[in-house]
């Protein structure tokens, strides 16, 4: 089957937001990321080179056209395209309650402002390593559908559930007793505190860190410390390196308990 204009005119119209949200849709691409959403639900849509392998049950569903290398290149966000591109529906939209946005007997990865759709899809991604299955964005949070966002999940967007939210509201709803944790420059050396299984971890925005609104709701404030004490040191932590970091120490701290 060969694709058609109007096809591949649909496909890339999903690189934009507004499309992807009319539609109801997102594209993944590459045998990984595709690979790992196909074992979790169906796609509307299959492009894919003869390299790709496609799995012995496709949905009937599912629309599956064979394209050339060339005809790959040119629908493809990539630079470099991976065999294949699909087009999948987003997954139904959960109430936002406290009980669909966070587990409060884990740790939850609460975002506020993260701009950079590679940090966000790498941020996903360390979730999904560490075992955390919420992660909860503020509204202004980069489009979790994002194609960038989707790639640099490297399919962990298939096992992690992301909600957006306000967040101010969501922290007050929650039990007084739950620890809120923050990553601020007046926060104590994290590898000085004892952190709980369950809880709260906030990251902030790229440049701002966190908004003033949620570092008033942090109840443990929480410092990366610097291990250069001269003035060429690095200022700061790309924030997806200080997640795995925090998320790191949280997990280290949480084997030793066991």
């Amino acid at each position: 089957m060969t694709i058609s204009k109007a096809k591949i005119k649909y496909i890339r119209s999903l690189e934009a937001k507004k499309h992807r949200d009319a539609e109801g849709v997102f594209v993944a691409e590459g045998p990984k990321v595709v690979g790992d959403l196909l074992a979790i639900m169906p796609a509307k849509l299959l492009v894919a080179t003869s390299q790709w392998q496609a799995p012995e049950h496709l949905a009937a569903t599912t629309e599956l056209i064979n394209v050339s290398e060339d005809e790959l290149q040119k629908i493809s966000f990539l630079r470099a395209p991976q065999q294949v591109m699909a087009v999948f529906p987003k997954p139904n939209q959960q109430e936002n309650s406290l009980d669909t946005l966070v587990a409060t007997n884990e740790l939850t990865l609460m975002l506020d402002g993260i701009q950079d759709p590679g940090n966000l899809g790498t941020i996903i991604r360390l979730a999904d390593w560490f075992g955390i299955r919420h992660v909860v964005c503020s509204n202004d949070t980069a489009d979790v559908f994002n194609p960038k966002v989707i790639q640099a999940t490297m399919g962990s967007i298939a096992r992690v559930k992301v909600n957006y939210t306000p967040l101010e509201p969501l922290l007050d709803a929650l039990p007084a007793s739950l620890p809120v944790y923050g990553t601020l420059l007046d926060g104590t050396n994290i590898y000085q505190q004892d952190l709980s299984s369950n809880g709260i971890i906030v990251m902030g925005n790229e440049g701002k860190g966190l908004s003033p609104a949620v570092r008033q709701r942090v109840s443990h404030k929480l410092l990366i410390p610097r291990f250069v004490d001269t003035v060429q040191g690095a200022e700061s932590l790309n924030v997806a390196i200080a997640t795995a970091i925090v998320c790191a120490e949280f997990r280290r701290q949480g084997a030793q308990m066991r």
